[in-house]
């Protein structure tokens, strides 16, 4: 199950993003906002961030205007490596490479059919693991206040 959330930048291209899991058969659970008025998005990037670190959600999807501080937000929660991807070649290698767990997108940045192609290839994509696990065992490290020389 993927999270998805918005904040009321992102909420225009939350549909885009839902008819790409619709299409692709992936269940979501939508953590909100779901109206234009002005909302904070730390706590809706919290939300979904929190719901794949508990394992309730396996990966999670968020929107703001520029997908950096719903993105930002995301990244404090324990276990979360989110990305903000502007382009599908990053969306790809942050999967292979970096098992990203959570997907930033930017609405006032991104054109439609482009965030769509993102999450395809995001979502299609999956890690390989290998000499990248090493490396992301250390990123985890840095994540649980560890040392790493």
């Amino acid at each position: 199950m993927i999270a998805i959330a918005c904040d009321h930048a992102g909420i225009d291209l939350k549909p885009a993003v839902i008819a790409v899991l619709d299409e692709l058969g992936i269940i979501y659970k939508d953590f909100g906002t779901f109206s234009h008025g002005s909302v904070d998005y730390p706590i809706y990037g919290a939300r979904a961030a929190k719901a794949v670190a508990s394992g309730e959600c396996d990966r999670g999807i968020i929107m703001c205007g520029t997908g950096v501080g719903i993105g930002m937000a995301a990244s404090k929660v324990h276990g979360i490596r989110c990305v903000t991807c502007t382009d599908t070649y990053s969306a790809k290698m942050s999967r292979l490479h970096n098992d990203a767990n959570m997907l930033s997108l930017g609405a006032r940045v991104l054109g439609t059919e482009l965030a769509k192609d993102i999450v395809r290839v995001w979502l299609m994509t999956e890690f390989e693991g290998e000499r990248h696990a090493r490396r992301v065992g250390m990123i985890n490290k840095l994540d649980d206040g560890e040392e790493l020389e």
